[in-house]
């Protein structure tokens, strides 16, 4: 009966200490391989991500300078278009001075001509005349010089001295004017 106890431990499917703690070595030396495998691919993706943080930030930083570029270059050559409609009005005038004839017709046809040109370029660079007559005072468009006895309402434009501009609702100069006083 020995013998076959002894046949029967053999075949056992439980596996003998000695048996058991081999298994369990080379499990964990398994365990160990996997999570040294799982450290590198960490370490790599790590290492990848990094890689491509810093190319998005130095793409980033190219991207703010090239804007800060382009706004500079826009503020140095803004007026450029309205530059190349003034020329010709320049060139009238250099036009006028350069006459020698000494007919005041001729001079006088040779200017309304050029305020023409230079009303034309203020119009393509969208510059627009403040001319309040019979308007109400506004303190941000006007600049009233004096109060003047008059029929109309008081605070209304009567008289303009000097008109005024405006480019995009902005007033690049106030239009100065006299202003109707108020009844006594």
């Amino acid at each position: 009966m020995s013998d076959q106890v002894k046949d029967q431990e053999n075949q056992s499917p439980e596996p003998k200490p000695a048996e058991a703690a081999a298994g369990y070595q080379e499990a964990g030396a398994q365990g160990e391989i996997s999570l040294s495998e799982q450290l590198s691919q960490a370490q790599a993706k790590a290492a990848e991500h990094y890689d491509a943080f810093l190319r998005s930030r130095a793409e980033l930083e190219n991207l703010r300078r090239r804007a800060q570029e382009d706004v500079a270059k826009a503020h140095k050559y803004a007026i450029e278009s309205f530059a190349e409609h003034l020329v010709p009005v320049m060139d009238s005038l250099q036009a006028a001075l350069a006459d020698g004839s000494g007919e005041l017709a001729k001079l006088r046809e040779g200017v309304k001509l050029t305020a023409k040109q230079l009303a034309a370029a203020f119009e393509k660079g969208k510059i627009t005349e403040i001319n309040p007559v019979g308007e109400k005072f506004d303190p941000h468009r006007h600049q009233a010089i004096s109060m003047v006895p008059s029929e109309q309402e008081p605070n209304t434009v009567v008289t303009v001295l000097q008109r005024g501009y405006v480019i995009a609702e902005r007033v690049v100069r106030p239009a100065l004017v006299m202003v109707s006083a108020p009844k006594s």
